[in-house]
C-alpha cells in the first residue's frame, strides 16, 4: 500500500506531454505533480478502504509522508503539496557566496555629502521648486549676499533665526560652507507662510519677496544696507503724456525692479522692449485731460527709460489670461536673447550710464500648462564664469562655460500648435521655456580679490559649524548601522547554512511539521522572525489537520528541536499528531461522494412508487433539492474549513452556503415542514408522504435531519393561531365596512370643504392630520393586511404649550397640505369612532357693520405666537444653511426695464440680510410677518426654466467670489465683467456668503456682462486688481498671493 501513491505519482510523469520532457528527461514542470493531482492521488485508496478498516498506511498516505523529496536545482517554486519538498522557500540567497550589501538597504553616507568645489542644492518641499530657483539666483548676486551678512543680529551666545531676514541669511550661509549635498529651506519657507503642496505664481512670488525684503533692510541701522535692494535692482522710467492740441507734455516718473516684458507676437528680446516702450495713441473714449487746455483732447503717452539697475530683472510674460476657459495659460513661444544685451539705444538722458550688460541666469519653467510644471534655475557663477544647472538637489556643471539649455526645451512638444526652434545667432540662446532672464551690467576685469569673495559672519558660521556637526554625527550613525547590519545577516547566514542541511527528514527517522509560511519568514531577512505558531494547523481533534499537510513541512526532529529553541513557540506536531478521527470522516465523505449519483437515481425511482407501509414526512422543497444540499455538506466536510467534524446536514452551519437553484433560505434538510414551535408544519401542501426505504437512504446524508412519522400530527399551537387569525380577519372587515358607510365622502374624497370659500351653513370646521386619513384609508382598502386605526394624533399640530401652528391665512398659503378639513357631522362620528387627544376646530365669525360687512377667523385652541414665529425663524434659516441646492443663472444683454437701472442701487449684504425682526403678538386675523423682508429671502416655488437660463449647484457658506467663477465656467463670462443682481439688489460683495446675501434654494440671479476686453494681458491686469490676493504671512503683510 505504500507504493501507492508512488505508483500514482509515477503514472502522471507518463502522461505529461512530449513537450514537457527534454532528451528523455521530464522538465520540472512534469518532475512533481500539481497540487490537485497529488491531493487525488493521497486519497484514491478510500475506493476500496472503508472507514473501519483504516490502518496506519493508509493515514501516512493520506498526510503524504512517504512522497519523494524535491532536490535543489529541480524546482523554481516550492511543491506546496508535498510535505517534503524543501525547495524553493527562501533557501538560495543564503546558500552559497553573499554580497555584504545585501544584508542592508542603507545607502552610503558619503552619498549625501557634498563633492569638493561644487555649489549645495535644496530639497523640493512637494512644490517648491520656484522657490528653489529664486534663492539660487539671489544667492549668487554676491553684492547683495554680502549686504545680508551685515544685517544686525541679536548678538545672543545661542543665536537662532527667527525673522525671515535671518532665516535668509542663514540659509545663504548653509548654501556657502555647508558639508551636505543639499539643503533643507523649511525655516525660510514656514517663515514665509508658504503652502509646500500648491505651486503659486513665480513672477509674484519674486515681486513680493524682493519688496518684503526691501521693506526689512530700510529699517537696519547701518546707512549702507538701508538701500541695497534699490541699488542692486531699482531703476526709473517716467510715463510721459503730450496733448497733439497744444503740445504740452507731462511726465509721471516711477521706479521698477523689473521690466514686464509682452512677448506675444515677438521673435527676440529687442522687439519686446521696443514694444515696452512704444507710444500709444490716446483718441475717442479713452481722450486725454488737458491741463493746458482745459479739456479732453487726444494725446499720445509712451515710457522713457532713464536709469537702470546693476542687476536687470527682464520678466517674460508667458502666463497670460485664457477668456475662452477662464485660466491662465502659457504661452510657448520662442524668444531669442543675447548674451551680451546694449540697453544704450532704450535709455534716455545720462549718457555717462553703463549700458552694457551680461547674461548671469536664465529661469525655466518645465511644462505645458501654467498651473503646473517644474522650475530650475541656469546660473553663471560670478568668480568663475561657469555656468550652472540648479535643479532642487541636483546641480550640473555646463561645459565650456557655456549656457546649454539642453532638453529644457523639448518638454513642450505635446503642445498642438508645434513651432520650429529658430536658429540662434553666435552669441544667442532661444527658449521656449524661459520667463526671467536677469541680466548683470558688465564691469571691467578687476583683480581685486574682495570682490568675488563673500565671508560668512561668524555668529552665521557657529550656526553652518553645528549643522555640519549633525551631519557628521548622522554619517557615522548609519555607518554603524551598516556594520550592525552586515554582522547579523553574517551571522544568520552561518545558522541556514547549518539548519537548512538538518531539514530533511529521513526515512524511519522521527519527524515533525513545521509551518511553510514560519520557513519562508526566517529565510527572509526583511522580517523579525516570531515565534512558531501551528494552532492554525489543528483540527477539531487537537491534531494536524489532513488540509494543512500542504501549508505544512516535515522536518527532521533535530531541526526542530533547534528550531523551538531559538525561537520557542508550539503546539509541536510529530507522528502521533496524525489524526486518525479526520482521515476515518474524509473516507466515509469520500465514498458518499462518490455513491451521490447512483443514490438520487434510486431515491427518484423510489418516490414514483405508490407508498406501502410506514411512511414518513419530507419537505417538497428539501426533496427536489436534496442532491444539492447533500453536496454542499459532503464539500464542507471535506475540507472543514473551521475544523469541526462532528458536523451534519440538519446541524451545523455548513449549510449556509448553498448555492442559487436550491429553495430559497434553505439551510438544513426538511426543516421547510418544521414550524416555529418545532413541531409538523400544518401545511400539508409543502410535505410529501414518502416510504421507509427513501428516508433511510436520505436519512445516510442527513443523520441530524428532522423526523416526522406518518401518525405525527400537526401543531397544535400552529392550528390554535391559525384560526384566532381568521375570526379577526373577520372583525376587521366587519369593522372596516361600518367606518367606511359612516364616512363614505371622507373615504371618496367627495364633498370636501374649502377655506378658499368658506362652505354656506356652517361656521365651524374641524380639523385631523393628514396623515389619519391616509392611514384610515389604507385600512378601509385591506382591513386584512393593514391594522385598524384607534386613535386621532391631533398633538402633532400643536405646540409644546397646547397652542395651534397654523393660521387661517397660512392654511390658504400652502400648510393645508399637512391636514385634512372634516364638517361638523363628520367629526361627530370621527369622536364617536375613535380616540380623540384634543379637539381642533376652525371658526368662522361674521359681523356687519355700518361701514360694511367683517369677517374673522379663530381657531381653538388659539394660536401660540411664539412657537408659531419660531417655526417661520426655523424655517428661514434653514433656508441660509442650505447644501447642494439648485439656483438659476438669467443672463439678461439688455433691459431697460431692469430694476437695477430704473431704481437706485440696493447692496445686500451680510449686515443688512440678517436684520432683527420685531416681536410683538398678532390680532386675530392678521396676516403672518412677512419673512421675504429678511435679507431678500423669498417662499421657494417650482421654477420653470427659461431659454438663456442656466442652473447651478451651491450652498449657503459659499462666497459669491466661488459663484462667480461657477458662472465664468457656465457663461465664459470673467469675474470682473459680471454684473449680478437678485430681487432688484446689486451683489457686490466678494467675500459675503450666498446665505448672507438672500440667495435662497430655488432663486433667480440675474446676470449682465460687461463688453469684454480684448487684451489678455490687460484683461490679467484688470483681474489682479478687481481680484485682490494675499501675501507673506509675518509681521511685514499677510499671506501669499494665490490666483483664483
Amino acid at each position: 500500500m505504500y507504493s501507492l501513491i508512488l505508483e500514482t505519482t509515477h503514472s502522471i510523469f507518463e502522461s505529461a506531454p512530449a513537450a514537457m520532457w527534454t532528451e528523455g528527461r521530464p522538465l520540472r514542470a512534469a518532475i512533481m505533480a500539481p497540487r490537485v493531482q497529488l491531493e487525488k492521488a493521497a486519497w484514491r485508496w478510500v475506493e476500496t478502504v472503508k472507514p473501519e478498516d483504516i490502518k496506519l498506511e493508509h493515514i501516512e498516505l493520506a498526510y503524504r509522508i512517504r512522497l519523494p523529496a524535491c532536490k535543489r536545482g529541480t524546482c523554481r517554486r516550492n511543491c506546496k503539496g508535498n510535505p517534503n519538498c524543501l525547495v524553493g522557500i527562501g533557501e538560495h540567497a543564503w546558500l552559497g557566496e553573499i554580497d555584504e550589501n545585501a544584508f542592508h538597504n542603507i545607502d552610503d553616507p558619503n552619498s549625501e555629502r557634498r563633492d569638493k568645489n561644487t555649489f549645495v542644492g535644496l530639497t523640493n518641499l512637494g512644490a517648491t521648486c520656484y522657490v528653489n530657483t529664486f534663492l539660487q539666483v539671489w544667492f549668487h548676486n554676491l553684492e547683495l549676499r554680502r549686504s545680508l551678512y551685515q544685517c544686525h543680529n541679536s548678538g545672543y551666545t545661542y543665536y537662532e533665526p527667527q525673522s525671515i531676514c535671518e532665516h535668509l541669511q542663514y540659509l545663504f550661509a548653509l548654501l556657502q560652507n555647508s558639508n551636505r549635498k543639499y539643503i533643507d529651506p523649511s525655516g525660510l519657507v514656514k517663515a514665509l507662510g508658504l503652502d509646500t503642496g500648491q505651486q503659486q505664481d513665480a513672477q509674484e512670488f519674486s515681486k513680493l519677496f524682493l519688496s518684503l525684503l526691501e521693506d526689512t533692510l530700510s529699517k537696519q541701522k547701518n546707512p549702507s544696507l538701508q538701500n541695497v535692494i534699490q541699488q542692486q535692482f531699482c531703476g526709473q522710467f517716467s510715463y510721459v503724456t503730450m496733448c497733439n492740441q497744444c503740445g504740452r507734455s507731462s511726465a509721471l516718473p516711477s521706479r521698477f525692479y523689473e521690466l514686464e516684458l509682452n512677448i506675444q507676437g515677438h521673435k527676440n528680446i529687442t522687439e519686446c522692449v521696443t514694444e515696452f516702450l512704444k507710444e500709444e495713441k490716446l483718441e475717442g473714449d479713452n481722450r486725454y485731460f488737458c491741463e493746458c487746455c482745459q479739456s479732453k483732447q487726444n494725446a499720445t503717452r509712451r515710457i522713457r527709460l532713464h536709469s537702470l539697475p546693476p542687476t536687470l530683472n527682464l520678466q517674460l510674460m508667458r502666463f497670460v489670461f485664457d477668456r475662452q476657459t477662464g485660466h491662465k495659460k502659457k504661452l510657448n513661444t520662442f524668444i531669442s536673447f543675447p548674451e551680451q544685451l546694449d540697453m544704450g539705444p532704450f535709455l534716455e538722458g545720462k549718457q555717462d550710464q553703463k549700458c552694457v550688460y551680461e547674461l548671469s541666469a536664465v529661469l525655466i519653467h518645465r511644462g505645458i500648462s501654467a498651473y503646473s510644471g517644474h522650475y530650475i534655475a541656469h546660473v553663471k557663477d560670478a568668480r568663475t564664469g561657469d555656468w550652472y544647472k540648479f535643479n532642487d538637489e541636483e546641480i550640473e556643471k555646463m561645459e565650456g562655460k557655456k549656457l546649454q539649455l539642453g532638453i529644457e526645451e523639448d518638454i513642450a512638444e505635446t503642445v498642438k500648435s508645434q513651432t520650429r526652434k529658430p536658429k540662434c545667432s553666435k552669441g544667442y540662446h532661444c527658449s521656449r521655456n524661459a520667463y526671467m532672464l536677469v541680466y548683470k551690467v558688465q564691469e571691467e576685469e578687476s583683480l581685486d580679490p574682495s570682490r568675488t569673495n563673500v565671508e560668512v559672519p561668524a555668529f552665521l558660521q557657529r550656526l553652518v559649524d553645528q549643522d555640519n556637526h549633525k551631519f557628521e554625527e548622522w554619517c557615522n550613525e548609519m555607518a554603524d548601522m551598516r556594520k550592525q547590519s552586515v554582522d547579523k545577516g553574517k551571522a544568520k547566514h552561518e545558522e541556514v547554512k547549518e539548519l537548512y542541511e538538518l531539514l530533511p527528514a529521513r526515512d524511519g527517522e522521527q519527524y515533525e511539521f513545521i509551518p511553510l509560511d514560519w520557513l519562508k519568514k526566517w529565510l527572509d531577512d526583511s522580517t523579525a522572525t516570531k515565534e512558531i505558531d501551528c494552532s492554525l494547523f489543528l483540527c477539531s481533534h487537537g491534531k494536524l489537520h489532513p488540509d494543512k499537510v500542504g501549508d505544512s513541512k516535515r522536518v527532521s526532529l533535530q531541526a526542530a528541536q533547534l528550531l523551538y529553541e531559538r525561537y520557542g513557540g508550539g503546539p509541536r506536531l510529530d507522528a502521533s499528531s496524525l489524526c486518525r478521527e479526520c482521515v476515518g470522516q474524509r473516507c466515509r465523505v469520500l465514498r458518499l461522494k462518490n455513491q451521490l449519483n447512483e443514490d438520487f437515481k434510486e431515491v427518484s425511482n423510489l418516490v414514483k412508487r405508490t407508498l406501502s407501509g410506514e411512511g414518513y414526512w419530507v419537505g417538497k422543497a428539501s426533496l427536489r433539492s436534496w442532491r444539492q444540499l447533500a453536496l454542499e455538506q459532503l464539500e464542507e466536510d471535506e475540507h472543514e474549513t473551521k475544523h469541526s467534524n462532528g458536523q451534519t446536514n440538519g446541524q451545523g452551519p455548513h449549510t449556509n452556503n448553498i448555492k442559487e437553484g436550491t429553495e430559497e433560505e434553505m439551510k438544513t434538510f426538511n426543516e421547510d415542514i418544521v414550524c416555529s414551535h418545532g413541531g409538523l408544519s400544518i401545511l400539508e401542501t409543502e410535505r410529501k408522504l414518502v416510504s421507509s426505504d427513501v428516508w433511510t437512504k436520505l436519512r445516510e446524508y442527513f443523520p441530524k435531519a428532522p423526523e416526522f412519522t406518518e401518525n405525527q400530527e400537526p401543531c397544535q399551537q400552529c392550528l390554535t393561531l391559525e384560526q384566532e387569525e381568521k375570526d379577526n380577519e373577520a372583525v376587521s372587515k366587519m369593522m372596516a365596512l361600518d367606518q367606511k358607510n359612516q364616512l363614505l365622502n371622507l373615504f371618496h374624497e367627495k364633498n370636501r370643504p374649502t377655506l378658499t370659500k368658506w362652505p354656506q351653513g356652517t361656521d365651524v370646521l374641524y380639523i385631523v392630520p393628514l396623515f389619519f386619513v391616509d392611514e384610515w384609508r389604507k385600512f378601509i382598502r385591506r382591513p386584512t393586511k393593514s391594522s385598524p386605526v384607534s386613535n386621532v394624533g391631533n398633538t402633532l399640530l400643536l405646540c409644546p404649550h397646547g397652542g395651534f401652528m397654523f393660521t387661517y391665512d397660512s392654511l390658504i398659503n400652502g400648510d393645508a397640505q399637512h391636514v385634512a378639513l372634516l364638517w361638523p357631522n363628520e367629526w361627530d362620528v370621527i369622536s364617536r369612532l375613535f380616540i380623540v387627544d384634543q379637539p381642533i376646530s376652525l371658526h368662522c365669525f361674521r359681523q356687519t357693520t355700518p361701514t360694511g360687512s367683517t369677517t374673522q377667523y379663530t381657531t381653538q385652541p388659539d394660536l401660540c405666537w411664539e412657537c408659531r414665529e419660531s417655526f417661520l425663524f426655523q424655517q428661514q434659516r434653514d433656508l441660509r444653511e442650505y447644501t447642494q441646492a439648485t439656483i438659476y443663472i438669467r443672463k439678461v444683454i439688455e433691459d431697460k426695464r431692469m430694476v437695477k437701472e430704473a431704481a437706485p442701487e440696493l447692496n445686500a449684504s451680510s449686515s443688512e440680510a440678517e436684520e432683527d425682526k420685531d416681536e410683538h403678538p398678532k390680532m386675530d386675523g392678521e396676516k403672518d410677518p412677512d419673512f421675504s423682508q429678511l435679507g431678500g429671502i423669498r417662499r421657494s416655488t417650482r421654477h420653470r426654466k427659461l431659454r438663456g437660463e442656466k442652473a447651478l449647484i451651491v450652498s449657503a457658506n459659499q462666497t459669491l467670489k466661488e459663484l462667480k467663477i461657477q458662472i465664468m465656467h457656465a457663461f465664459s463670462v470673467a469675474p470682473f465683467d459680471q454684473n449680478l443682481s437678485i430681487d432688484g439688489k446689486s451683489l457686490t460683495d466678494d467675500l459675503a456668503t450666498l446665505g448672507s446675501l438672500g440667495v435662497i434654494p430655488e432663486s433667480i440671479i440675474c446676470l449682465k456682462a460687461d463688453e469684454p476686453i480684448a487684451d489678455y494681458a490687460a484683461m490679467d491686469d484688470v483681474y489682479q486688481v478687481r481680484m485682490p490676493e494675499e501675501g507673506f504671512k509675518g509681521e511685514h503683510s499677510t499671506g501669499l498671493l494665490q490666483y483664483l
